[in-house]
């Protein structure tokens, strides 16, 4: 039986005998085709009574990436020259606003005209395309380049329109008037923006569906599977970009409501640092009584868990005034207690800090605070869990049993 590849050398020369010159790269902006099968190329060059129907679903599966990116690049051609050409809308924004607003855009743009330029030339040469894995491999480091500053910057877009939206009222009035246009079909600002988000999570839809068809014997599908993983790492680093700066952020934020005092202070924000927990707890105090009987009593303390430093604060009103730290986990420790011998809280643990902001050891006893743990040991356990399963190899726990210390 003739593969596909075979037909597609033969519609090549057949093609050539009816016709004496070659397709020319045709746009499919102003002129999409939902398919391939009727297009008048494909109907004129009589490949549709050759082609099985398997083959002609895999041509129309690559065909829709071309149809599809030319959608896309339409609706990108609006947002640029209808929104970010807008002299009246730049108008009511600064131009750092402006510039976080639509980021990279036209870069985004410039490289999906050449990506389609390259699927319609591939189309030219032939009706019955061979493969199109290879030409994403081809523009893959343009896609990142694009795709990645864009998604990643998405956080602080959305962050400022919904800001522009409450308070701008002149950026309103102005945007309104654009949405309203007929070019937009209806649709918002927020809808444009979102699009390359949406396309390069669609691509490797496409992709997939191509290799679906694909027969398993032919060179496109080492490309197909290529092009999907390239096209799944922009994604996965995409991902880590937008978590990286929510982790920004969070420390930005964190470190204007964290009070030093008397105790010497660090840099909050450092490279690599992100929070991994943060929660309240009762330190519990131990003092001694002319009766011979301990004296118990509970002060609120808060913890925030970073992946490299453990915060110990009195939450305030707007603030967190830091008691102590140290370095985590190098110099944190989680230990048992013999509560019921002792007399402490049931839920009393152990902190012990090798060396804290000064340089000195200390420990604390800690219990949940059940007022905002919906599982007494969340902290105790969040703490315990990280430095077993990171640093398991440099400590020896005196407690690895949540339940034991509990009961």
């Amino acid at each position: 039986m003739v593969n596909l590849l075979t037909k597609f050398h033969l519609s090549q020369r057949n093609w050539k005998n009816t016709e004496c010159q070659p397709l020319q790269p045709r746009s499919f902006i102003e002129s999409p085709s939902s398919l391939w099968q009727d297009l008048p190329e494909v109907q004129k060059s009589g490949v549709l009574h050759t082609l099985t129907p398997r083959e002609k679903c895999l041509q129309e599966a690559m065909f829709e990436m071309i149809g599809s990116e030319a959608s896309y690049l339409k609706s990108l051609m609006v947002v640029i020259n209808h929104f970010l050409g807008s002299r009246e809308l730049s108008l009511t924004l600064p131009k750092m606003e402006h510039h976080i607003l639509f980021s990279n855009l036209d870069q985004v743009k410039r490289v999906s005209e050449r990506f389609l330029l390259s699927l319609e030339s591939r189309f030219a040469e032939s009706v019955v395309m061979s493969q199109v894995g290879d030409l994403v491999l081809h523009h893959r480091a343009a896609l990142r380049g694009a795709y990645i500053p864009y998604i990643t910057n998405m956080m602080y877009q959305e962050t400022l329109i919904r800001r522009l939206l409450q308070g701008n009222r002149e950026f309103v009035e102005v945007l309104r008037k654009l949405e309203g246009d007929p070019v937009c079909q209806r649709q918002n600002l927020k809808s444009f923006l979102v699009l390359p988000f949406q396309r390069i999570t669609r691509l490797r839809i496409l992709l997939e569906n191509i290799l679906k068809l694909t027969p398993s014997d032919t060179e496109a599908v080492v490309s197909l599977k290529g092009s999907i993983a390239a096209i799944h790492q922009i994604v996965i680093e995409c991902d880590h970009g937008v978590q990286r700066l929510k982790q920004t952020e969070e420390l930005v934020h964190l470190d204007k409501l964290v009070d030093f005092g008397s105790v010497k202070s660090i840099p909050l924000i450092s490279r690599g640092r992100h929070l991994l927990h943060e929660g309240s707890l009762h330190q519990v105090i131990v003092e001694g009584s002319p009766h011979g009987k301990s004296m118990i009593s509970l002060e609120d303390i808060y913890l925030h868990l970073f992946n490299n430093l453990l915060l110990l604060s009195l939450r305030e009103v707007g603030c967190f005034s830091v008691l102590d730290y140290s370095v985590f986990p190098a110099h944190v420790e989680v230990g048992q207690l013999k509560t019921e011998l002792l007399g402490l809280p049931a839920e009393s643990f152990l902190l012990r800090l090798s060396q804290n902001h000064a340089g000195v050891p200390i420990a604390f006893i800690l219990a949940a605070d059940t007022r905002y743990h919906t599982s007494p040991l969340t902290l105790y356990s969040a703490v315990l869990f990280f430095i077993q399963f990171f640093f398991s190899s440099h400590f020896v726990f005196r407690s690895v049993n949540p339940q034991t210390v509990h009961g």
